[in-house]
Parts: C-alpha cells; structure tokens; sequence
C-alpha cells in the first residue's frame, strides 16, 4: 500500500483529514524521538530511519517502514 493510501485509510477510520493524520503524526515523532529513554537500544532504532533532520517526517517513516517490513 502507497503512502497516499495510507493516510487516507487512517483519515476515513478517523474521520479527519489527511492533513490532520499528518500533523498527528509529526507530533507524535517529535514526542518520541525527544523523549527517548537512555538505554542506547531506542535511539539505535530510532537511527536506522533515515531522515533529513534529526526527526523524521511521516513520509521518511513510512518509506522506512514500506521497505523494510512486508505487512505494509
């Protein structure tokens, strides 16, 4: 499934807009990648998703995510 139809799919089973999806999403990154635990394992995770700036955007996650896993 393309990230198009991604966002739409999560839009339409929560009755926002992409866009809406979107914004959740980046909040929901920054949130996680700047309250990252200390242990050295999550932030070697967090790594592998490459990314422009030190938080990736939505697109860069599920790009990451589409390639490296099969059930999406």
């Amino acid at each position: 499934m393309n990230k198009k139809k991604i966002y739409k799919k999560v839009a339409k089973e929560y009755g926002v807009s992409v866009q809406e999806v979107k914004q959740e999403m980046q909040t929901a990154l920054k949130y996680a990648y700047g309250n990252t635990p200390d242990d050295g394992v999550t932030r070697k995770w967090q790594k592998k998703v490459p990314s422009k700036a030190e938080v990736p955007t939505p697109d860069e996650l599920l790009r990451y995510a589409r390639r490296n896993y099969n059930e999406i």
